[in-house]
């Protein structure tokens, strides 16, 4: 376990005074995914650093997180960045493989390239074609995988753009990474012209590549993602695959996963990975589809080129995607496990859904409390959690530390 998280120039010393049996994995960001990932690697008792621009992430405190510090966030600084991580591979006397949990790290690992760094995730022109919505809905098109009706206001013009989808609207970047820097949000929802030219605007004065987006009659409940490991050698026609259903969200509408069950949905399963093989994209993902109740269909939103909040579910359910990247670019060999019907849930989340006034009605009978209280859970095949585990209770106290003071951790997840 990672006692403290140090400064990048003590991080340094204590990795050179330590030796190594294998690869370290070098896990960023170190939050709620980062620990995820530290745990399904600790598996396999892979050595994992955790690194962050904040101490606040629960990621630290794990039993699963051997070491823990700084580096300069590669936003803020793309060379400091670099130098940091090359100094840490340079310290721990052999390569360490990379695992980036936030689109921003993804995007640092894959363009700056840092010396005595593994990765087990494509390069940056592929990771380009999949995260950027304009190549990915034309690859969807393609492919006939549906998708939102969408217009590129580059090339249409706005009026066009809103007597075809009326409001309310959604309005998504091509690159998310930017619009967040300079919207605050990844996507907004606009009512009426005056929010829709306020929006296009602002997108322009920071030169963002913006689309008009239909809002999908979404049924609450019925999204599903594919998550996937797709191994450099070998395609999607040797990948490990697992379907999830998000069945609660919060805030329920649109929110972020909170109870996630296994599911089997082969016709999306399909559709991520052949667009997947269209980019020629390898490594973890997840390909995030909602049910369009007027289509009578799913359609695909989004792909995440990395691990995402809820990975620990199929982890858990037998398809250990952060081992198989990791063993992709080391020695270490990896098996799928026998498939097994999980729930996967984050309690914080969850017990706010509860303790609010919209009505949301318990998922868990008294049983299925008591095993969680008890911790009989990590035992039992059936539910996992994210963060809570009373066999490594060191996230859950961070995360109530950071919950009831001023200090915040901002993650995506």
């Amino acid at each position: 376990m990672a006692d403290t998280f140090r400064s990048n120039e003590a991080l340094l010393e204590v990795l050179e005074a330590e030796s190594f049996p294998k690869p370290p994995a070098l896990v960023a960001n170190a939050h709620v995914t980062g620990l995820s990932v530290a745990r399904a690697l600790k598996k396999a008792d892979v050595p994992v650093i955790a690194i962050d621009r904040s101490p606040d992430g629960v990621a630290p405190p794990s039993n699963a997180v051997d070491h823990a510090g700084h580096v300069t966030y590669p936003l803020d600084d793309e060379e400091g960045f670099k130098h940091d991580v090359e100094a840490i591979a340079e310290a721990v006397g052999q390569d360490v493989v990379a695992f980036a949990c936030m689109d921003e790290w993804v995007h640092a690992f894959a363009e700056i390239d840092p010396d005595g760094v593994r990765s087990p995730f494509s390069g940056p022109e592929t990771i380009d074609r999949v995260l950027d919505k304009e190549s990915l809905y034309s690859s969807a098109e393609d492919l006939g995988v549906p998708y939102p009706e969408t217009y590129r206001l580059s090339e249409t013009e706005p009026d066009h753009a809103i007597d075809e989808l009326g409001f309310p609207l959604v309005i998504k970047p091509a690159r998310k990474r930017e619009f967040e820097e300079a919207i605050g949000t990844n996507v907004v929802e606009v009512h009426d012209r005056a929010e829709f030219d306020e929006i296009v605007a602002a997108a322009r004065e920071a030169d963002i590549r913006i689309m008009a987006q239909e809002r999908v009659d979404v049924e609450q409940g019925r999204d599903h993602s594919v998550g996937s490991y797709v191994p450099p050698d070998g395609g999607t026609d040797e990948a490990l695959a697992f379907v999830g259903n998000p069945s609660v969200r919060y805030p329920l509408s649109f929110g972020t996963s909170t109870l996630v069950e296994g599911a089997s949905l082969p016709s999306i399963e399909r559709h991520a990975l052949g667009i997947l093989d269209d980019s020629g994209y390898y490594g973890i993902s997840e390909a995030e589809f909602v049910y369009d109740r007027s289509r009578e269909a799913y359609v695909l939103l989004d792909i995440n080129t990395r691990p995402w909040k809820w990975v620990g579910l199929p982890v858990e359910s037998g398809a250990n995607l952060p081992l198989a990247a990791y063993a992709s670019v080391t020695e270490e060999t990896y098996d799928p496990g026998p498939e097994r019907r999980t729930r996967w849930v984050y309690l914080r989340d969850y017990l706010a859904l509860l303790a609010g006034e919209g009505g949301f009605r318990d998922r868990f009978d008294t049983e299925t409390w008591r095993t969680i209280l008890s911790g009989e859970f990590e035992n039992r095949a059936g539910l996992t959690t994210g963060v809570y585990k009373p066999s490594d209770p060191g996230p859950a106290a961070k995360l109530i530390e950071t919950e009831f003071s001023e200090r915040e951790y901002y993650c995506a997840c």
